[in-house]
């Protein structure tokens, strides 16, 4: 369909056909009173814009001027760097992901076969690869050295945690002669990406510091999802399905599930809609109470009595209210999580002690499982995408950014920006409609179990 056909469709042309108006009250009313449109619902009466582009608008006459927009990904017809004089670095830092290596062996292959880039280099163990004093040296990379490592999960290059000084890392750098650093990480990573994009523009240097966004948790705000989740939910699915039929197997079983997930509940709605199986799904958006007849201990007895087994999905930033606080952080300065999963077990296993109901509670906690795998077809062709798109604005002599895909589109997003907040999951939102439509639970486990009583942290 070529633009002139694209823009000709009218509202007419989209409008819906239906039998006649609706008479009858739904059973779904009690979960729709409470919401509200956001940037992850629409409410039945609003509209989705056919056009998200700014051709597709101002091919309709409407103004731009008050429009934000996003610059798009791609190569340019210009660019910055002399390929046959630039040197280019790459660096994974933080925790495992499904992808790690596709985004590597990506970046090189982009830089080599298309833009003739003579000279890229790995750095081993994160930002501490550019400290002198760890003593780790460089990795020389080529189409060849990286051809077959997509096959293994983790990182070919390695990484670490916690910020190092971005003077030390721009020291490096300049020694190096490098003109432009890809750097793979979630938002620590890119904060500390951020410090050295600042100290480079404070020595007045040419180099170009562009971001591919990592997160397990899917939590990287605005961009539709991060690669290797799609994979991470996978895997967790096939954990959820051993544990359900551990569950089934013995009388009054339970099977309890921890995933991962500090802030953002995205891997266990996903992993717990893939089978069904789940009774109650547990994420950091939604508080829940264990006791009382709106409570969750209450639901999975009766759940139990009804089929005989129970299965629920908790993310392990769940109920950290409830549970004693840790007090320490980690080394990259999250405030470490008290352990859910055995709490839950053991308090799942003495209520139903208390009722004088016979129960086995199966745990699993297959995080380490899941974050450690290659990636799945989906996400292996999602990080060749990324990975071109981030050599194309590299070369293209942009920098302080990340690239990602929002709404279909693979566009550039400022640092300051993918920094901002955090994604998590709404709980006015079409997903965890979806999850309570699966699970049958109610909004939240609790007195107040007829609306969600808060929106998503930001």
């Amino acid at each position: 369909m070529t633009t002139w056909e694209y823009s000709s469709i009218t509202p007419e042309d989209l409008e819906i056909e239906t039998l006649g108006p609706g008479r009858i009250t739904s059973p779904l009313a009690p979960l729709l009173d409470a919401r509200r449109t956001t940037e992850h619902y629409v409410d039945s009466g609003d509209r989705v814009l056919l056009d998200d582009t700014a051709a597709g608008i101002s091919a309709r006459g409407v103004k731009l001027e008050d429009l934000p927009g996003l610059e798009p990904c791609g190569p340019r017809r210009k660019i910055y760097f002399d390929p046959s004089k630039t040197r280019a670095g790459i660096v994974t830092c933080g925790g495992l992901c499904p992808g790690l290596n596709d985004v590597i062996s990506g970046l090189v292959r982009t830089l080599t076969y298309h833009y003739g880039v003579r000279r890229v280099v790995g750095f081993r163990n994160g930002y501490r690869g550019f400290v002198s004093g760890y003593g780790h040296d460089v990795v020389e990379l080529s189409p060849e050295s990286v051809r077959d490592i997509p096959v293994d999960g983790g990182t070919f290059l390695g990484t670490s945690r916690g910020p190092q000084d971005p003077e030390e890392i721009v020291d490096c750098l300049e020694q190096m002669h490098l003109n432009v650093l890809f750097v793979i990480g979630g938002d620590g990573t890119m904060r500390g990406a951020m410090e050295i994009v600042r100290v480079v523009a404070e020595r007045g240097l040419r180099i170009a510091v562009v971001g591919i966004p990592k997160t397990i948790d899917n939590d990287i705000p605005f961009i539709d999802q991060s690669f290797g989740f799609q994979t991470a939910f996978s895997q967790a699915s096939e954990a959820i399905r051993s544990v359900t039929v551990e569950a089934k197997s013995t009388p009054g079983g339970v099977g309890l599930v921890k995933l991962m997930g500090r802030h953002s509940g995205f891997i266990a709605c996903y992993a717990s809609l893939v089978r069904s199986d789940a009774d109650a799904v547990l994420i950091p958006e939604v508080p829940f109470e264990l006791d009382g007849e709106t409570g969750l201990l209450h639901h999975l007895r009766r759940r139990v009595e009804q089929r005989g087994h129970a299965v629920v999905v908790v993310a392990e930033g769940a109920g950290q209210e409830l549970l004693p606080p840790v007090g320490r952080t980690d080394a990259s300065g999250n405030a470490k999580l008290s352990d859910i999963g055995p709490w839950m077990k053991d308090r799942i296993g003495e209520a139903f002690s208390g009722a004088g109901m016979e129960t086995t509670v199966r745990y699993v906690d297959p995080s380490y499982l899941i974050r450690s795998v290659p990636a799945n077809p989906y996400d292996s062709v999602y990080t060749v995408r990324l990975s071109q798109a981030a050599v194309h604005a590299a070369m293209s002599g942009r920098t302080g950014m990340v690239v990602g895909r929002v709404r279909r589109r693979f566009v550039h997003i400022p640092m300051t920006l993918a920094v901002s907040r955090r994604n998590q999951v709404d709980p006015h939102g079409d997903l965890w409609m979806a999850v309570l439509e699966s699970t049958g639970q109610p909004w939240r486990f609790g007195e107040d179990s007829g609306a969600p009583t808060r929106a998503p942290h930001t």
